[in-house]
């Protein structure tokens, strides 16, 4: 049995949130690094961060689902200041993380902070949380 990459992560967690909605569609699945970027996240870069591996025979419903996971995401992922949906989550280069690097870097401690929020592609609007979708229980 053969497992290929669909998706790949730099948090554990999220990888995890992601697996579990696979698997509640009985497709096979492992995250393959992901002990390695959790204990030195600067080798995520490196090694592809953690990949989301599925049974190649189930690849392609995996795919689709990925696909239509990522639709709905974004469809649900709305601007405030512009109600766009061309939202995604990023890190953010601001020069407090330059200073924390140099500082980091000098000192030998690789870890780094860094910031991330939700960025609109539109406006340039950044913010941290998405606002809640009322759900319709009817």
């Amino acid at each position: 049995m053969e497992f290929l990459p669909v998706k790949s992560f730099d948090s554990y967690i999220i990888a995890h949130i992601w697996m579990g909605k696979l698997e509640d569609y009985d497709i096979e699945c492992y995250l393959k690094d992901e002990y390695t970027v959790t204990i030195d996240p600067l080798l995520s870069n490196a090694i592809g961060g953690i990949k989301l591996c599925v049974n190649s025979e189930k690849l392609e419903i995996a795919q689709k689902l990925v696909i239509q996971f990522e639709d709905e995401r974004r469809k649900n992922a709305k601007c405030p200041k512009c109600q766009s949906n061309n939202v995604e989550y990023i890190t953010v280069s601001k020069p407090k993380n330059w200073l924390a690097a140099i500082l980091s870097f000098s000192f030998a401690n690789y870890t780094l902070s860094v910031d991330q929020a939700y960025h609109c592609f539109n406006c340039g609007y950044e913010f941290k949380e998405i606002e809640d979708i009322p759900v319709d229980i009817n």
